[in-house]
């Protein structure tokens, strides 16, 4: 009997339910997950075909509002010597977005509009490379994620540098710790995702 058989078992719609909430869930994950953007094994990108790395700055590669360090004109220098183009990509105004770049000596897109994909395609084409061969770096999943996504690029998210953050971004965070848990639970710990690239 079709009603015996449906004994014990999880409705139909529920489990379609679950299914939309989960695909819904999904088109934020990330295709990698690390502590930071300084661990990327840049080099072994290179090898396997990438060539141009869009960041996000504010929390990406120095706390949010903070001018270049060390740290990161290093890391710009180290790229241009892989051979790399690179790319800044913010939602910021053109004054803090200049201050970054004028010591990594990157390029830049300034009021970006993330997570449109628009200006991230237009960054693609400057930097002379396709979604096959561009990654995305950022510390936000709704925007930065997100936009890099619907653009076809390959993302890495990495964890916030700094704790202190405008209200906007704080109240994000609270949602992108529920699509992190699942994320979490589905891939496992992001430490085991792809240990090539660290």
């Amino acid at each position: 009997m079709i009603g015996e058989d449906l004994i014990g078992q999880e409705p139909v719609s529920q489990g379609l339910r679950d299914g939309g909430r989960m695909a819904l869930l999904e088109r934020f994950y990330p295709d990698e997950y690390l502590d930071s953007a300084y661990e990327i094994n840049y080099e072994k990108l290179y090898q396997d075909g990438y060539r141009g790395v869009i960041f996000d700055i504010d929390n990406t590669l120095v706390p949010h509002g903070a001018p270049a360090d060390t740290r990161s004109m290093a890391l710009f220098t180290r790229l241009k010597e892989i051979g790399f183009e690179s790319m800044l990509l913010s939602n910021n105004k053109e004054p803090r977005v200049k201050m970054f770049n004028d010591k990594v000596l990157s390029r830049y897109i300034y009021k970006a509009g993330k997570p449109s994909p628009k200006n991230y395609i237009k960054a693609m084409e400057l930097m002379g490379t396709t979604p096959a061969t561009t990654m995305f770096v950022g510390d936000q999943l709704f925007t930065d994620v997100w936009g890099a996504k619907k653009a076809g690029i390959r993302t890495w998210l990495v964890k916030p540098i700094h704790p202190k953050e405008e209200i906007q971004i704080i109240l994000k965070r609270r949602l992108e710790w529920i699509v992190l848990f699942f994320y979490k639970r589905d891939r496992g710990r992001y430490v085991k995702l792809d240990r090539r690239y660290r």
